[in-house]
């Protein structure tokens, strides 16, 4: 049975606020500034869900598993504002694609604790 590391990825705002003014999506201004731990999976596809202006500064807080080959599954919420928005976000990371996490040069399957951020993309409303 493979080992499960258990990983909590905070991500601030506030790191993310110059990369919004320049031509990136909200998606590529993610995987660009992206700096994860030793041991941690790398997220290299990201989807952001769209959701109505009204859910802009929410949080969803999700639990996952990034199996060896970079996917994710067993997505459950542990916290969110409703059932409509956590759909939605859930939805959008099942699509996630990750560089797994390795341990000894070996890829690894990870559990990660996810706080996802929903903020204005400009015409879109979406999440980092």
């Amino acid at each position: 049975m493979k080992a499960v590391n258990k990983l909590a990825i905070l991500l601030s705002l506030s790191s993310f606020a110059p990369l919004f003014a320049s031509a990136k999506s909200v998606e590529q201004a993610y995987l660009a500034s992206y700096h994860g731990t030793a041991g941690s999976p790398v997220p290299v596809a990201v989807v952001s869900p769209h959701v109505s202006s009204d859910y802009i500064g929410s949080t969803v807080e999700l639990e996952f598993i990034v199996d060896t080959k970079g996917l994710v599954s067993d997505v459950s919420v542990k916290s969110s504002p409703d059932s409509v928005l956590a759909d939605a976000v859930v939805a959008a990371v099942k699509e996630w694609k990750f560089s797994p996490a390795l341990r000894d040069g070996a890829a690894v399957t990870t559990k990660v604790v996810l706080p996802v951020h929903i903020v204005d993309g400009g015409s879109d409303y979406a999440a980092n």
